[in-house]
């Protein structure tokens, strides 16, 4: 069963700040890759938004076209004692592809930093509890849409 929702917005992603949005679901489908983002910020440009404010939505569907997964890389990170030491150093780690949908899953619940587009890439910053992943992938555009706008003090 498909549901049309109610807006929608085709390779206008510079209006809306996914800064803080929560990951409800990744995944690949024919072609398209899929994310279902909570807490995303839809701003005052974005040719849906009739409000003069910034607003918000849940449950927003990000869907880029003709995609490609390029690369999904877990970053390094180091770890200090309280004296300012170092104790440990994790190098940036390339998850097999084999491992794409299993991350996808183990990435839901977690915060976006930031979505930027490049050309035809995609680079998708995530932040987890006590590190971050930078996913790229290749695509020919993007769609976003949504069933509602919410108030920023509204709770999600």
């Amino acid at each position: 069963m498909v549901i049309d929702m109610k807006y929608k917005t085709t390779d206008e992603m510079e209006h809306f700040d996914f800064h803080e949005a929560v990951i409800s679901d990744l995944r690949t489908c024919n072609g398209l890759f899929i994310m279902i983002l909570d807490n995303v910020k839809i701003l005052p440009e974005n040719s849906c938004n009739r409000d003069i404010r910034t607003m918000r939505t849940n449950q927003l569907e990000f869907r880029i076209r003709d995609a490609g997964i390029e690369s999904l890389t877990e970053e390094g990170y180091q770890v200090y004692d309280a004296d300012g030491r170092l104790i440990r150093r994790e190098e940036d780690r390339q998850v097999n592809a084999e491992l794409f949908s299993e991350t996808f899953g183990e990435l839901c619940g977690c915060n976006i930093y930031a979505i930027e587009k490049k050309d035809n890439q995609y680079e998708i910053f995530i932040d987890t509890e006590d590190h971050t992943y930078l996913l790229r992938v290749k695509g020919s555009g993007d769609t976003q849409e949504w069933e509602r706008f919410m108030s920023l003090t509204e709770e999600y």
